[in-house]
C-alpha cells in the first residue's frame, strides 16, 4: 500500500515541473488567474498556449479522478449560496492580491519575489483564521 504522503508529493512535484517548464520553454508564469484572464480577454497571438494550458489542467484533473478516485473524495451538502459567495470572494481576493495562490505560491516564491512572500503570508493567515472561525466558532464542518 502506498503511504498517504506519496500522492500529494507527486502532485506538488508535477505542479513545480509544469510551472518550471512553462517559464523555461515559453517565458510565461503559471499563475492560473493571469492565464485565465488572458484567455477570456485575449490579445492577438496570446490565446493558443493559454487554452492549451487550461485544457491541460482540466484533463489532468479528470485523469487523476479516474485513476485515483480516493485521492479527492466527493463532499456534498454545501449550500449553493455559500459556494457562490466563496467563489466571488476568491475572485475578489485574487484581484486584490494581484494574483492567485498558484502564481504567488508556486511561481513567485520560486523566483524569490518579496511581493509573493507577503501575499502567501496573507493567504495562509486568512485561511487559518477562516478555518478556525468556520469549524470552531460557527460549527460548520
Amino acid at each position: 500500500m502506498t503511504p498517504y504522503w506519496v500522492t500529494p508529493l507527486a502532485g506538488g512535484v508535477l505542479i513545480g515541473l509544469a510551472a518550471t517548464a512553462l517559464l523555461w520553454l515559453n517565458g510565461r508564469i503559471a499563475g492560473i488567474s493571469g492565464i485565465t484572464a488572458g484567455a477570456l480577454f485575449p490579445k492577438r497571438g496570446e490565446t493558443a498556449w493559454r487554452y492549451a494550458f487550461l485544457l491541460g489542467l482540466i484533463a489532468a484533473g479528470a485523469l487523476a479522478l479516474h485513476w485515483l478516485p480516493s485521492a479527492a473524495p466527493s463532499r456534498t451538502g454545501f449550500a449553493p449560496v455559500l459556494l457562490i459567495a466563496g467563489g466571488l470572494l476568491v475572485g475578489f481576493g485574487t484581484r486584490l492580491g494581484g494574483g492567485c495562490t498558484s502564481g504567488h505560491g508556486v511561481c513567485g516564491l520560486g523566483r524569490l519575489s518579496l511581493r509573493s512572500l507577503v501575499a502567501v503570508g496573507v493567504f495562509m493567515v486568512t485561511a487559518i483564521l477562516t478555518t478556525f472561525i468556520v469549524r470552531h466558532l460557527a460549527g460548520i464542518a
